[in-house]
């Protein structure tokens, strides 16, 4: 007889705890003091390697197919245009807000560009506001709203067993195309960036040596991304015992990332342009953290230490949106101290934090603020029990 407590009936915690983690994880490595003081595991990879901060967006999105998997199972998996319509409802409301996003940050900036510009107050606003020239059509958001729309269709659309071959050809076709198109060079050369500034034009992407890191073509691996997270969520689910579960998603995890890091002899793991190896890797990796988190939390009971997580985890999408836009705020209210405009995170940065923790230290320590900032926001929603569902 098994002395480990009888979890087969309870809503798996550590799913929600990890979702909380990853967001928690992206409003922080987004958001230090100062860009030029950060240290090294709260950076990205300038271009091939990870470091911690690389893996978040992947786990959320390996999540996301792994709750993608849960919702639809209300169907049956059956397709029907009521399912097709609130998937592809959903797809757009989420793109939409991506590039909202895209604009808010785009119209602050643009307004403060054109202050010694004297312009009257109309003109300038009309502008800053219709700067539609420059804004970045893809990004975080929009990349989330591609793949899932796809997985969630595909799911629905051709029988389970026949999405790891999908997933097979969409790596194994993106690998290729990598090979011969020069897609594993840092300019824009690159097959990616070509095709990025042809379809969207120059004006429209992220300003990364040519590189678009959410951009077209390497939306491709990142809809098997979240394909591969809707299969681990079916294994998942697929057995009654939470500790059958955790042996899956570790399995499973251990086999995805020893065979991603050794094909990286060949195809090089890179974040940006959403290798496969970077696919196989960060999927392994999650799935294993995820199986991990089932042992401490679901089965073995220790949750009081990720209570705190929990209230971004419960209201992810909202809680990356609202980190948003306070992140293009605290950087577009300027107050005046000494005589001199500053910004609000400028204020909060250079003035309050630095002077006595240092450039690096100060730097951290306002990501972390500002973490805890924006879970109070998600502990209110989360203790009234409010859920924002996008």
């Amino acid at each position: 007889m098994s002395c480990l407590p009888d979890t087969s009936s309870r809503r798996l915690l550590a799913l929600d705890i990890l979702r909380g983690i990853t967001i928690a994880g992206m409003i922080m490595v987004n958001n230090p003091g100062s860009w030029s003081f950060v240290y090294a595991p709260l950076g990205h990879a300038a271009w091939h390697g990870l470091t911690p901060t690389d893996l978040v967006f992947p786990f959320f999105m390996f999540i996301m197919g792994i709750s993608t998997y849960i919702s639809l199972k209300k169907y049956d998996f059956t397709f029907s245009y009521s399912a097709m319509r609130k998937i592809i409802r959903r797809t757009a409301v989420i793109f939409a807000i991506g590039l909202g996003l895209a604009w808010l940050g785009l119209t602050c900036r643009t307004w403060h560009g054109l202050a010694d510009g004297g312009l009257s107050f109309g003109a300038r606003l009309w502008q800053s506001v219709s700067n539609f020239g420059h804004l970045r059509i893809l990004g975080v958001m929009q990349r989330l709203a591609l793949s899932y729309g796809a997985t969630a269709l595909i799911a629905l659309a051709i029988r389970h067993h026949r999405i790891p071959y999908l997933i097979v050809a969409l790596l194994g076709g993106y690998t290729v195309l990598l090979l011969a198109g020069n897609g594993l060079a840092y300019n824009e050369t690159n097959i990616l960036s070509i095709v990025d500034r042809a379809v969207l034009g120059v004006n429209h992407t992220y300003k990364d040596m040519g590189i678009e890191p959410e951009g077209l073509l390497s939306t491709l691996p990142a809809i098997a991304h979240v394909l591969i997270g809707f299969c681990c969520g079916r294994a998942m689910l697929g057995v009654t015992e939470v500790r059958d579960k955790m042996l899956r998603l570790f399995l499973i995890g251990t086999a995805m990332a020893f065979a991603g890091w050794l094909l990286s002899y060949g195809c090089p793991i890179n974040k940006k342009i959403w290798s496969p190896t970077f696919v196989l890797v960060t999927c392994g990796m999650a799935s294993g953290l995820l199986a991990l988190l089932i042992w401490i939390i679901d089965v073995k009971g220790y949750a009081k230490w990720c209570r705190f997580f929990e209230a971004f985890g419960v209201n992810p999408l909202f809680m990356y949106v609202a980190g948003t836009v306070f992140s293009i705020l605290s950087g577009s209210i300027y107050l005046t101290y000494g005589g001199d405009p500053v910004t609000l995170k400028g204020f909060i940065y250079d003035v309050c934090l630095r002077p006595w923790a240092g450039n690096y230290g100060g730097s951290f320590l306002f990501a972390v603020l500002f973490v805890a900032f924006n879970w109070l926001t998600g502990f209110i929603l989360y203790k009234k029990k409010i859920y924002i569902k996008i």
